[in-house]
């Protein structure tokens, strides 16, 4: 019996990858470098109430076609902790990845648009809600120690 599934088994296992969107080599840098770590920070508002701290937790990075990307993620800012995957579109400039959310609802949240730069282990870049609500955010790209 299991070798009778042995083929079936790796037909599988063939159309998954095969699903796989390519990836050229500044992505491939992205996904390695952007999983199995947490962004630590802060951020503002624009009422300048001062920097808060933020901390966001990634899990897992992956191309999910052209421009879209999921993120196995977890929030934790103002009091809030959530753990979801989320796709967002990178675009690029030049080698230097750029994440964008224009107006689009997160689960539970509210609706967000974003921009961050990521470089050389660090992040920064804009957000604003629908509430009107905004400002900057800038941190490190900490590794998870395996």
């Amino acid at each position: 019996m299991t070798l009778r599934l042995a083929p079936l088994l790796l037909i599988v296992s063939a159309m998954a990858q095969e699903s796989r969107p390519a990836l050229t080599a500044a992505e491939k840098e992205f996904e390695q470098s952007m999983s199995g770590v947490t962004l630590n920070g802060h951020f503002t508002r624009q009422d300048g109430s001062g920097l808060r701290e933020e901390k966001y937790g990634i899990e897992k990075v992956t191309k999910v076609k052209d421009g879209l990307w999921r993120f196995d993620a977890r929030f934790q800012y103002g009091g809030h902790d959530v753990k979801m995957p989320i796709e967002l579109e990178v675009k690029w400039a030049g080698d230097t990845p750029v994440i964008t959310l224009t107006d689009q609802p997160v689960a539970g949240l509210g609706s967000f648009t974003v921009r961050i730069v990521i470089y050389r282990g660090q992040y920064a870049g804009t957000w604003g809600g629908a509430n009107g609500h905004g400002g900057q955010m800038f941190g490190s790209i900490v590794k998870s120690v395996q």
